[in-house]
């Protein structure tokens, strides 16, 4: 997921949360929005998991080089 897929996932999922807090969503609508809703939350945190193992795998070696300088 692309920096671009991360804003657009994220600014759809603002835009589906503000529709239920506005009342805009029908009872027709509701499971499918929830649903869309789950599906970029489940690909949100599938994109974090991974950003944080590259990060706790990128730390002890940034933290050798700190310590060898």
């Amino acid at each position: 997921m692309s920096v671009n897929e991360w804003n657009e996932a994220a600014d759809e999922l603002n835009a589906i949360v503000a529709s239920f807090d506005e009342g805009e969503v029908s009872v027709d609508e509701l499971f499918t929005k929830l649903e869309r809703a789950t599906t970029i939350i489940e690909a949100l945190e599938a994109r974090l998991a991974t950003t944080k193992a590259k990060v706790d795998e990128l730390t002890p070696r940034i933290a050798r080089v700190a310590d060898d300088e």
